[in-house]
């Protein structure tokens, strides 16, 4: 019969869950638990490696980054031909009223203009393919200017032509209504342009297109992440092996947030420093980083929330995207929009709408993070 050799030691394993029991002081190790913390952030990290969307996407941007004065000559010659250097576009103009559209073309970058007394000589001309294009400029017996463009059939060639003439065709609609007006044929004038000024199109195109892409893609993909992240832990059933003393569920979705959050603004520092070996000046960067930091702890808090509340995968991912594109429309209202503040502070010229903006998604971030603290110190872990 055996007995035990310390009969004044009690037995409680009866009391004990699957957790270590917790210290007397009801506290716990700030050592072993940031180091906890580190530890699912480095899982999460690694976990990353696996996913080739997220790979490709980030090779996508790295490749926009550190190519972009080539990307920006090549992609600003498609919306604006005449910004390149080379051949110029020459097109015929013929009819009864070809002055308005000769003077208007020639003025026009990239596009020279010869005038065709036999609109059957300019067609010719086109068929030969010694002009690129045949317009025919006829006023009608009311004084109303007709213009009718023969381009080639639906190529590149199409594409780049009709861009070329947009401004000139716009340019001569703008002259004929002015002209109506002082004719007294048009219940109102129109409201007086100022002058138009040369300016580069590069420019606009970088800090209005190229550089807003490379600061909101990644914050939006760290918001995917969040959402898959959180409900395949929930569905394979890991998230309660996750949850070891000392951590707490918030714990563990803290340091799954941070980890995530964190990726976006550090991948715009790298942006940013591939944009400035290429040529592009950040007048602003530390402001730039501050608001994709800001905007990639609000996206990835909801991120969470959603992965939280949604059943599976599916419609949480249909949720995030539903809530993406919403905030994207109710964006427009603001005072100024999220892709203007970027080119604000890329550019130098931040107003005080836009440090106000800046400080207002902060506020909202943080906001958003201490209500999703508030909702998982509530939460029973044993419903997810």
């Amino acid at each position: 019969m055996s007995r035990d050799r310390d009969p004044g030691r009690t037995r409680d394993s009866s009391r004990r869950g699957p957790n270590p029991p917790t210290r007397p002081d009801d506290g716990a190790d700030s050592g072993s638990t940031w180091g906890a913390r580190w530890a699912i952030a480095r899982r999460e990290l690694r976990s990353l490696r696996s996913e080739k969307t997220i790979l490709l996407a980030l090779a996508i941007q790295l490749f926009i980054a550190a190519f972009s004065s080539f990307l920006v000559v090549g992609l600003v010659s498609l919306y604006d031909p005449g910004s390149i250097d080379g051949d110029r576009t020459e097109i015929a103009v013929t009819g009864n009223d070809t002055e308005t559209i000769l003077a208007v073309a020639n003025e026009q970058a990239g596009v020279t203009a010869r005038r065709y007394d036999d609109p059957e000589r300019a067609h010719e001309a086109f068929d030969l393919r010694r002009v690129s294009a045949v317009v025919e400029a006829n006023r009608n017996d009311d004084g109303r200017l007709s213009v009718r463009v023969t381009a080639p059939e639906g190529d590149l060639q199409t594409s780049v032509l009709v861009v070329q003439l947009r401004e000139t065709l716009t340019d001569v609609e703008r002259i004929e209504r002015q002209r109506n007006a002082d004719a007294g044929r048009l219940e109102r004038s129109p409201l007086p342009l100022p002058s138009s000024t040369q300016a580069s199109p590069y420019v606009g195109f970088t800090y209005t297109i190229l550089l807003p892409l490379l600061c909101f893609l990644p914050v939006f993909i760290s918001g995917s992440i969040a959402v898959d992240s959180l409900i395949e832990e929930r569905q394979r059933g890991t998230l309660e092996l996750l949850r070891v003393a000392p951590l707490s569920l918030a714990d563990v979705i803290d340091a799954k947030l941070q980890a995530l959050a964190v990726l976006a603004p550090l991948q715009v520092i790298v942006w940013l420093l591939l944009l400035a070996g290429n040529g592009t000046t950040i007048a602003a960067p530390i402001a730039l980083v501050a608001l994709v930091a800001a905007l990639s702890l609000l996206v990835v808090t909801a991120g969470i929330g959603i992965a939280l509340w949604a059943p599976d995968r599916r419609q949480a991912q249909l949720l995030y995207s539903t809530g993406t594109v919403g905030a994207l429309v109710a964006a427009t209202v603001l005072p100024e929009h999220p892709a203007n503040t970027v080119a604000k502070f890329a550019i130098g010229n931040p107003t005080a709408t836009t440090w106000g903006l800046l400080v207002g998604y902060c506020l909202l971030a943080v906001g958003a993070f201490a209500a999703l603290r508030r909702v998982i110190g509530r939460l029973e872990p044993d419903s997810l």
